[in-house]
């Protein structure tokens, strides 16, 4: 595995493989590495004949108030679990090197951008989610790239961006990769000492829950996040958002007669934390397989 640090070494070592008509894989990602990521590089290598990884905290989705700072970094570490599954090329540019001196445009998303996250976090999470995922596929140019399901907002974010600009990228969707108690993976779960940690798994069993009465024929929006609200008042636990949406427009939903989105955000001890289910005929999306959509 090579490490590269600049947007002329990458673009020459993808410029390399496609003299030999080898497929690039892209899995963009802030470091931090845990198994989801890693089920995002193993996705990406069994489809790919060159698997790139981008290393990069990006600062422009972060606000004022966040965790730049603190957001954890193991170069050395990642490295090491990236060339373990196959990994080709370690993309950990500095932001000099994506955002250098007069970087002034800005990619704004309406209409999925201003709910959830975008409510909690502001516009600028997601425009700096567009911003670098779009420098990304223009550096990197793969034919798919590769995103958890738990950040199903930035998914479904990232694909408008491809197909209103028309850019000629796969976007594959992998399942939510989970602990064994259902705590979804995330690298601000390091934050969570013992007791916000037990904490924690409220999240998913609200969701469980809420998807068991669904399952269980309740379509009335209110009913089901009434059950997940119920949970997470047992564990003590204020949601920053407990919603359900439209799977794909995420407008909001009171009857759910379509793939739904079921999502949740909450800050449980020192982290941020989001989960999510999709409701679709008893269906959960963070299934044993991914979805791919060709946008």
């Amino acid at each position: 595995m090579r490490i590269l640090r600049t947007i002329t070494e990458v673009r020459a070592a993808v410029r390399d493989a496609r003299r030999t008509d080898s497929s690039v894989g892209l899995v963009p990602t802030m470091g931090a590495f845990h198994d989801g990521h890693l089920s995002l590089m193993r996705a990406a290598r069994a489809a790919s004949d060159l698997v790139v990884v981008s290393l990069f905290v990006n600062p422009t989705q972060f606000g004022a108030n966040e965790d730049l700072s603190t957001y954890p970094r193991d170069e050395v570490r990642d490295a090491a679990l990236a060339e373990a599954e196959g990994v080709d090329i370690l993309f950990a540019p500095a932001a000099s090197e994506i955002y250098p001196d007069g970087f002034a445009t800005n990619i704004h998303v309406a209409g999925l951008t201003e709910v959830l996250d975008g409510a909690s976090r502001g516009a600028h999470h997601f425009d700096g989610v567009a911003t670098v995922v779009t420098k990304l596929f223009g550096i990197v140019r793969p034919d798919a790239a590769y995103f958890g399901q738990k950040d199903a907002q930035q998914v479904l974010v990232v694909r408008r961006v491809v197909r209103d600009l028309d850019l000629d990228v796969r976007i594959v969707a992998c399942p939510i990769v989970r602990e064994a108690d259902g705590l979804a993976m995330s690298s601000r779960n390091v934050y969570l000492d013992a007791d916000a940690r037990a904490q924690a798994t409220a999240l998913n069993r609200a969701l469980d829950e809420a998807t068991a009465v669904f399952d269980g024929g309740a379509r009335d929006a209110g009913s089901i996040l009434s059950t997940a609200r119920r949970v997470l008042d047992e564990a003590d636990i204020d949601p920053e958002y407990l919603e359900l949406r439209d799977a794909e427009t995420l407008r909001p939903l009171g009857r759910v007669d379509r793939d739904a989105l079921l999502a949740v955000a909450a800050h449980i001890g020192a982290a941020r934390l989001i989960d999510n289910h999709i409701l679709s005929g008893g269906d959960v999306a963070a299934g044993p397989t991914a979805t791919e959509v060709r946008t």
